[in-house]
C-alpha cells in the first residue's frame, strides 16, 4: 500500500492456510524421519514471504531445501571433527566427560569438562546467528532485487562474544550496549541491490526500553528482602512482600518482551538505506503478549482435547487386558493402544508446532509489518541489481546448532 512517497507494509496471509502447510510438511518430515525438515521449512518460508507487501509488491524467498540439506551436512561433519578434537585436549589433561565419576573430584572435572565443551560451542552459535540472516537476505527479493549480506561472520562471533561478557560482568547493565552494537554490525553489511543499510541511533537510547524489566527486578529485590527481615510471618507487611516476588517475576517476564519489541521500534526507525531512504515502525507490545497469550491458551484447550481423545482410545482397547496378573507378560493385544498412543503422541506435537505457527508466530509477524512504513519510495527507483550470493553452508550451522526455529 502506497501514500505519497510513504509505503505501508502489507501482511495477506491466513492462519488456516499455514497451519495445514506446517502440518503437512511436518508429517512428511516424520515420515521421512527428519530429513524433509530442510524442504519443510524452505516451503514456509515462501508462504510467508509471499503473503509480505510492500508498496502492493511482494516478497520472495528463493532457497532450496537442497540447499539447506547440504549446508547442513557439511555443518555436521564440521562439528564433529571439531568437538572430536575438544574431547581429546579435555581427555590429555584428564577430563572425562563420558565416563560415572567415581570421586567428587571427578565429578568436579566433569562439570569442568562439559563448560568447556560448551564454551567452544560458543562462536559458533554467533557465527550460525550471522550466517542465517545473512542466507535468508541472500534469498529474498522484492521487485526481482536481491537483498544480500557481506562475509563477515566471525567478525560478528568475537565481537557478540566480547559484548556479552560485558553485559555478564555488569550484571545486565550494559544490555542497551550489546543488543545495540551487534544490531549496527549486522545492518551496516546488509544491502538492497547496490543499496547499503545504515544503522543510526544511539545505544543509550534504549535504557528507555528497559524501565520495566528495573521495575521487576527491583519489585522481586524489595519483596526478598522485606520477607527476610520481617519478624511477623502473619503481617500484611509479609503478605506484600511475599506477593511483591511474582508480581515482580511476571513484571519482568513483560519487561523482557517489551524491550524487544521497542528495540526492534527504535532501531527500525534508526535504519537508513542508501542515505536517502528512512523507516518507521511501531509495534504495540500489548498487541505482542496479547496475541501469545490468546493463541496459547487456544492451542492449550485444542492440545488437551487431542490428548484425552488418544489416550481414550488406548484405555479402552486396554480395558479387556489384565495387566495385574502376577504372570502377566507383553502380549500381541498391546501393540495396538501402544501405537495409537505412540502416533497420538507424534500427531499432537507435529499439531501443536503448526498451531503455532498459524495462531502466534503469524499474527505477531502481521503486526509487525503492518506497522512498517517506508519513507522516500521514489528513491529506490535508483537502486540496481546485485550479484547473487552462493550462500555457502546456506545457514547449515544453524540447523547443526537448532537455532532459528521454524522460520
Amino acid at each position: 500500500m502506497s501514500d505519497g512517497n510513504y509505503a505501508h507494509g502489507d501482511y495477506t496471509g491466513h492462519g488456516k492456510a499455514l497451519f495445514w502447510l506446517a502440518l503437512c510438511t511436518g508429517l512428511l518430515t516424520l515420515l521421512t524421519l527428519g530429513i524433509y525438515r530442510f524442504w519443510a521449512k524452505t516451503r514456509i518460508r515462501r508462504y510467508i514471504w509471499s503473503s509480505a507487501r510492500l508498496d502492493g509488491s511482494r516478497f520472495e524467498y528463493t532457497g532450496t531445501g537442497l540447499e539447506k540439506f547440504l549446508g547442513f551436512l557439511l555443518a555436521v561433519v564440521f562439528l564433529a571433527v571439531y568437538l572430536g578434537l575438544i574431547q581429546i585436549v579435555l581427555f590429555y589433561f584428564g577430563l572425562r566427560i563420558f565416563a560415572a565419576p567415581q570421586t567428587p573430584e571427578q565429578a568436579l572435572a566433569q562439570t569442568a569438562g562439559f563448560s568447556v565443551s560448551a564454551l567452544a560451542l560458543m562462536p559458533f552459535i554467533f557465527f550460525a546467528i550471522y550466517r542465517a540472516r545473512r542466507y535468508k537476505l541472500a534469498r529474498s527479493r522484492w521487485r526481482g532485487i536481491r537483498f544480500g549480506m557481506d562475509k563477515a561472520a566471525w567478525g560478528y562471533a568475537f565481537r557478540a562474544l566480547g559484548y556479552w561478557l560485558l553485559t555478564l560482568i555488569s550484571l545486565g547493565l550494559l544490555t542497551p550496549l550489546m543488543t545495540f552494537r551487534l544490531e549496527k554490525y549486522m545492518t551496516d553489511r546488509s544491502w538492497f541491490g547496490d543499496a547499503q543499510f545504515e544503522q543510526q541511533g544511539r545505544w543509550t537510547a534504549l535504557y528507555a526500553k528497559m524501565k520495566h524489566i528495573f521495575i521487576g527486578l527491583v519489585l522481586m529485590a524489595l519483596g526478598g528482602t522485606a520477607a527476610a527481615f520481617i519478624e511477623e510471618p502473619a503481617s500484611l507487611l509479609t503478605m506484600l512482600a511475599v506477593l511483591a516476588i511474582p508480581t515482580g517475576l511476571v513484571w519482568f517476564v513483560i519487561g523482557v518482551i517489551s524491550y524487544r519489541v521497542q528495540c526492534f521500534a527504535y532501531l527500525t526507525r534508526h535504519k537508513m538505506l542508501m542515505g536517502k531512504i528512512a523507516f518507521h515502525a511501531q509495534p504495540r507490545t500489548a498487541k505482542v503478549i496479547g496475541t501469545y497469550i490468546v493463541g496459547s491458551l487456544i492451542l492449550s484447550l485444542l492440545l488437551s482435547v487431542a490428548v484425552a481423545v488418544f489416550g481414550g482410545i488406548a484405555a479402552l482397547m486396554l480395558s479387556g487386558l489384565d495387566l495385574t496378573a502376577p504372570d502377566s507378560t507383553f502380549e500381541p493385544g498391546m501393540i495396538p493402544p501402544i501405537v495409537i498412543s505412540v502416533a497420538g503422541y507424534l500427531l499432537t506435537l507435529i499439531a501443536a508446532q503448526a498451531g503455532a505457527l498459524a495462531l502466534i508466530t503469524q499474527p505477531i509477524l502481521r503486526h509487525y509489518v503492518q506497522s512498517l512504513t517506508v519513507i522516500n519510495i521514489e528513491a529506490l527507483a535508483e537502486i540496481h541489481q546485485r550479484l547473487a550470493d552462493p550462500g555457502a553452508d546456506a545457514e547449515g550451522f544453524a540447523d547443526a546448532l537448532d537455532i532459528g526455529g521454524a522460520i
